[in-house]
């Protein structure tokens, strides 16, 4: 169940936030006016978050040149490696 906190609690309890943010890694969901409006989380979740987002977009990268036939074998790849590092 996500927790949501209205928006003086950063101001008041910003402590506890943090704590629950560190001990649980999951976001406090901040509202404003009785809506939402912010998600806090640690810098550890957020960096963990940020990782994912950019492996899916190198796996959606290389399926989308696998569809467009822009591959060639992995042995063809290493020969061409170490034949320039041998160079």
């Amino acid at each position: 169940m996500p927790n949501i906190r209205p928006s003086a609690d950063l101001r008041n309890n910003y402590n506890e936030i943090s704590a629950f943010c560190h001990e649980y890694s999951e976001p406090v969901f901040i509202t404003k006016n009785g809506k939402g409006d912010l998600a806090i989380m640690s810098i550890e979740v957020y960096e963990q978050l940020k990782g994912k987002l950019e492996l899916y977009h190198l796996l959606e990268q290389g399926l989308e040149d696998e569809r467009n036939g822009k591959m060639r074998p992995f042995s063809s790849a290493l020969a061409d490696i170490r034949k320039a590092v041998s160079d």
